[in-house]
């Protein structure tokens, strides 16, 4: 697996996290109790930092990276990914918050500034703009997203199960 320092700044990952040997993880990068990051994926925390909470899984070919701090952003957004998140295939984070309990689906696109509250999902190919908000217990989707409803139990009862999926999953792949 590509693990690199940048800038002095190292990741850290929790001994119980499991890092795909294809994955990179670059810089300031914090990754949570059996977090995993699956093949292809790329967190490059060089000019901001990236967490990744407890049981969440950036699935493969996802890009993760943060806005730097400047002339046109003072203080940069970091991209922070909250527990027991599933953050989908092929799935782009750039300097964005998602809270806890959430699933971003495959395709989907997060860009600067936006906030993810908890227990949302944000449905597959969807686009969420620049500094958007997006409101717990909704389903998100479109291009760009806009709120189609609330959640369904039974869509509440998903987003539990799949970061448990995926930490048992990654146990395996660990051996």
């Amino acid at each position: 697996m590509a693990i690199r320092d940048f800038d002095g700044k190292s990741p850290e990952i929790a001994a119980s996290a499991f890092v795909d040997e294809t994955a990179v993880v670059i810089g300031e990068v914090t990754i949570g109790e059996e977090a995993s990051i699956w093949p292809t994926a790329v967190l490059r925390g060089d000019i901001h930092f990236i967490k990744v909470g407890r049981r969440s899984n950036v699935q493969d070919g996802s890009v993760v990276h943060v806005t730097h701090a400047g002339e046109f952003n003072p203080e940069g957004h970091p991209t922070v990914i909250g527990d027991e998140v599933t953050v989908g295939h092929r799935v782009v984070l750039h300097g964005c918050t998602i809270g806890n309990r959430c699933l971003i689906g495959m395709g989907a696109t997060i860009l600067d500034g936006v906030v993810i509250e908890d227990e949302v999902i944000v449905g597959a190919g969807a686009l969420v703009t620049q500094g958007k908000r997006l409101e717990s217990g909704h389903l998100y989707v479109g291009s760009p997203a806009k709120m189609a409803r609330p959640l369904t139990a039974r869509e509440r009862e998903f987003i539990g199960y799949s970061p448990a999926h995926y930490a048992r999953l990654a146990a395996k792949h660990k051996g």
